[in-house]
This record gives C-alpha cells, sequence and structure tokens, in this order.
C-alpha cells in the first residue's frame, strides 16, 4: 500500500535528511559493516596512529644523528632559509629540486645537504645536540636479575686499565624516534608512500607541509611520521575451505597493498666510482678500538654516539650498521636475558669482582642463561632498523659505573 505523503511535508523531510548527512561529515566514513550498524570504527585509530612532529629551533632547524631538516616558514623563499642557516642557496637548491625564489608552504621540509650548527638553547631548542633515542631503563627492566646477581669467585680481578680524567656532564639532550627520511621517486604519490610505510596520508602531509591536495615532487625528501607505539604482530589468517554453496572471502585487491609500479624507462649505467651526492652523517669522531691489554674490549666496531652521564645516560650508546656482531666485553657468565617493553632483548653477563655488563637493542641472541662466554665471543648481533646501536653498560654490583676506564 503506498502511502500519500502531503506536499507541504516534502520540504521537511528533505531537510531531516540534509541534516543527517551534514552530522556524519563531522567524523571520518567508515563503510566497514561487518559488524553490523552501531559497531566501533576505526577511523579514529588511523588518525590517531602517529605522533607529532618535533618543534624545531627558532632557525627551523631539525637535527637527527643521522641527517639535518629545516621547516619553512610562512612566505619563505630558499633564499631566506640559506640566509638563517649560513648555507649556499644554490646548493640548497640543487639538492631539493626548488628554485631559490619559489615561494615555500609553511612547515614545508627542506632537506640540507651538510650539517649546521646543532640546535642548543641558544637557538631556542628544547636540549643540545641532535634528537637522540630514548635511553633504556636497564634497571628497571633487568633490575632482578642483576640485584641477585651474586659475586662469583673472583679468579681474576678486572680493574680500569688507567685512571680516566674526570669528564664535564654533558648538557640536557632532546629524546626521540629519528623517522625515516624518504626521497620521492618518480610515479610515487603520496598515497602510495603512506601505504608504503603503513601511515596515514594526512599525517604524511602535515609532518612536511604539504598543500591540501598532498601533492608531491620527483627528488623531494619527505619525512615519514614515527608510530606512537610499535604495531602488534601480525599472524597470517588460517587458510580455510568453506562448504559449498556458503560462499568463499573476498581477496584484497592488489591495488589496496602495494604502490604504483617503478619507473622502467631504460636509464643509463653508473660509473664504477660513483661519489655519493648525500654527505655521510657525522655520528661521532671518538671511534672505538680494541686492546687486549685493557680489561674490557669494545662489544661493538662502531663510533660513540652518546657518552656516559650518570642518572641519564648509564652507559655508553655504539653507533654501527645492522647485524654487526655484539661480542662479550669481558669473559663471565650470561646472568639474565631478558627485553624491553618493545620485545627487544637485553642480555646481562656477570664478572668477577661482582661486576656485570649489559648489552641492549640487540637481536639474534646467540646465548642462553647460565652459559659461560669469554672475551671477544659473539654473543648477539645489532638489530636491523633505522636505530642500529648498541647500548652497553658496566655495573658495579647494582650501581653503573662509567665503562671507559675498563676500555681502550
Amino acid at each position: 500500500m503506498i502511502r500519500y505523503i502531503p506536499r507541504h511535508r516534502v520540504p521537511l523531510l528533505l531537510a531531516t535528511c540534509g541534516a543527517f548527512a551534514l552530522a556524519a561529515c563531522d567524523q571520518p566514513l567508515d563503510f566497514d559493516l561487518r559488524g553490523g550498524a552501531g559497531a566501533f570504527s576505526t577511523a579514529d585509530a588511523a588518525v590517531n596512529a602517529t605522533t607529532d612532529r618535533p618543534r624545531p629551533d627558532n632557525r627551523g632547524v631539525l637535527s637527527y644523528p643521522n641527517y639535518q631538516v629545516a621547516v619553512a616558514r610562512r612566505g619563505d623563499t630558499l633564499n631566506d632559509v640559506a640566509g638563517r642557516l649560513g648555507l649556499s642557496a644554490s646548493e640548497l637548491s640543487s639538492y631539493n629540486g626548488i628554485a631559490t625564489t619559489a615561494p615555500l608552504r609553511a612547515g614545508e621540509i627542506i632537506a640540507l645537504p651538510r650539517r649546521v650548527a646543532e640546535p642548543s638553547p641558544a637557538t631556542g631548542a628544547v636540549g643540545t645536540g641532535p634528537i637522540q633515542p630514548a635511553p633504556v631503563d636497564v634497571t628497571t627492566l633487568a633490575g632482578n636479575a642483576i640485584d641477585s646477581s651474586a659475586a662469583t669467585p673472583a679468579t681474576t680481578t678486572l680493574a680500569p686499565a688507567t685512571a680516566s680524567q674526570p669528564t664535564a656532564q654533558p648538557a640536557a639532550t632532546q629524546t626521540g624516534k629519528e623517522p625515516i627520511r624518504h626521497k620521492v621517486e618518480r610515479g610515487e604519490t603520496a598515497y602510495t608512500i603512506a601505504r608504503l610505510y603503513q601511515v596515514p596520508v594526512r599525517s604524511l602531509a602535515e609532518w612536511n607541509g604539504l598543500s591540501s591536495d598532498f601533492a608531491i615532487r620527483e627528488g623531494q625528501f619527505l619525512l615519514i611520521p614515527v608510530a606512537q607505539q610499535a604495531p602488534p604482530k601480525r599472524t597470517p589468517a588460517p587458510v580455510t575451505t568453506t562448504a559449498p554453496g556458503a560462499g568463499s572471502p573476498t581477496p584484497t585487491p592488489p591495488s589496496a597493498a602495494t604502490p604504483l609500479p617503478k619507473d622502467d624507462t631504460a636509464k643509463p649505467a653508473p660509473a664504477a666510482a660513483a661519489t655519493p651526492k648525500e654527505p655521510l652523517a657525522d655520528i661521532g669522531k671518538q671511534t672505538v678500538k680494541s686492546d687486549s691489554n685493557t680489561a674490557m674490549a669494545y662489544p661493538v666496531n662502531g663510533s660513540i654516539i652518546r657518552t656516559y652521564a650518570k642518572g641519564r645516560n648509564e652507559g655508553i650508546d655504539i653507533k654501527a650498521a645492522a647485524g654487526t656482531p655484539v661480542k662479550a666485553a669481558a669473559s663471565g657468565s650470561v646472568a639474565a636475558i631478558t627485553q624491553s617493553a618493545d620485545g627487544v632483548p637485553i642480555i646481562v653477563v656477570r664478572h668477577p669482582d661482582n661486576l656485570l655488563t649489559v648489552y641492549a637493542n640487540v637481536g639474534d641472541v646467540a646465548v642462553k642463561k647460565g652459559d659461560n662466554v669469554s672475551r671477544g665471543q659473539s654473543i648477539a648481533k645489532l638489530r636491523s632498523g633505522d636505530n642500529a646501536y648498541l647500548h652497553f653498560e658496566v655495573r658495579k654490583g647494582f650501581e653503573s659505573v662509567d665503562p671507559a676506564p675498563y676500555l681502550p
């Protein structure tokens, strides 16, 4: 039966439908109706999946151990940015592929071809130097193992090799995770890059000052937003066979998971000994070395990026390539193997004279609790990823001590 609607009620009905449509625009649309009407939406979780970009100093500089970038102000050109940083405008233009007089958007990221003076409180920064990874709180994570480790019969006393001069305490540093710096290639869009790193495209735009149409250019450097927390590990879905007539699950289309194909245009072969375009990062002038006459040996061959500072950094951080072997600094036995909140292994080795060494931020652990290890024996490897460094501590009982006197 068709019910007649009086003509004077039609405008009211249309206005009501329009109000519902406008109300729906206040939140991100989520057409996933598998839970039925009224089910929770995952749109807010996707929008809030990343942290905010750190605040630059008064010059607009954001400094990390491996690179530096500048954040443009409204109305800036490359000439303005180069003038504030003391760089050549033509060098900055060639490195970023932008004309020196082209207007820049507020918040746009400009990659620096070489390092400038580090941020400090004098330039309006929170701390001094690059933004460093947060220190590992080994006392909390492995406290029980360290506290319960009894002194073993001291057959050999590990004493400092030489008395080192007391060093001045380093200034406060700003901590945070170093974001990946992506160089845009031909055929890529903001959407394909966001899918590649599994970040919201709006977060990518906010971090890099993109326009409302998310336009990017070939050769542009983008900072990939840092996730608020490590995503949970995904396990592959079990393969199921449905009964006849019950229907089969619809697979995800390939276009939703992979970026556009790479440019297959023929390109000239690179020169045999090409000079790298990007300057090597100056991650530290103090480089580790080996010496068999000292009480301990460096567990990793690399460069020291953070020194010992009681109360702020209870050990030293040594930068090296991912997969570099991590070796026991001295002979002893494995007292404990635990892990950080992110699931990263931490190894504690007990030595004579109630001495302990701690190896954090490692992977591929090759020993187990109770194993005897000798000096120089490989016990793990540096884990893969952007933050490939070893956090190494020396502890006298429960208290941390400066590792420098024990090392070459």
